[in-house]
């Protein structure tokens, strides 16, 4: 399928735009994901099998784990990413653009009994093929959608403080500056983000790196953040 575009509106009116990953880039990832997992619990038969019977029932543990909790951790801790989705670029994202937390990632990968019928995800691969934003079933139900990372909405680099109301309105260009300033800060030299955020004195009634974090923490306001 070919990837496409949805342009999703904060709250507060920042236009984000996110590139969703079709059907082959997933299952892709989902190879390399299934080839990590088998190699992972063939290393691990090798101590287990010392142990005999106790050995195969702590083996079936380790396939239970592989097979239901790999995809949530990763998902969870690794901020929407397995392996396979790493090495593919792809990451998981609620469907708001916001990083991916427990309750959907559980959702998602639960559902994946259904998305993976009748052999070979042929659900999974309608629904992609359907869905105008290549969702399989588990990602309409709980809220998600797998994106490219190099094309992450403005704000997912952000770092993530406390937010904080602007004390004033802002047109919507100048939203849009400020949001790309604290996504990009992190590519500049502490000197140069100083000197930019000192331009803004009036709006942060700060200077230097007390600036930088009164506008990061504006831009997670923008995004909706709490």
């Amino acid at each position: 399928m070919i990837d496409t575009v949805r342009e999703i509106e904060t709250p507060e009116g920042v236009s984000l735009r996110l590139r969703a990953a079709g059907a082959l880039p997933r299952a892709q990832a989902w190879m390399v994901d299934l080839l990590l997992r088998f190699a992972i619990f063939f290393v691990a038969l090798i101590p287990l099998a010392a142990f005999g019977k106790g050995g195969n029932g702590l083996a079936m543990l380790v396939m239970f784990a592989l097979l239901w909790g790999y995809s949530v951790v990763c998902e969870v801790w690794l901020g929407g990413q397995t392996f396979g989705k790493r090495a593919l670029g792809l990451r998981v994202v609620n469907a708001d653009g916001t990083p991916v937390t427990w309750l959907p990632s559980v959702v998602r990968n639960l559902l994946r009994v259904v998305d993976a019928l009748p052999g070979v995800y042929g659900v999974g691969l309608a629904c992609t093929l359907i869905d105008p934003h290549a969702r399989r079933l588990g990602d309409i139900v709980a809220g998600t959608m797998v994106i490219h990372v190099a094309d992450l909405p403005a704000g997912q680099e952000i770092p993530a403080l406390t937010a904080v109301p602007l004390p004033l309105v802002l047109a919507s260009d100048e939203q849009a500056a400020l949001v790309e300033f604290a996504e990009r800060a992190g590519q500049l030299t502490v000197q140069r983000q100083e000197e930019l955020a000192n331009l803004l004195t009036p709006l942060t009634g700060q200077r230097d790196t007390g600036a930088i974090r009164q506008l990061v923490a504006h831009a997670n306001w923008l995004l909706g953040r709490t």
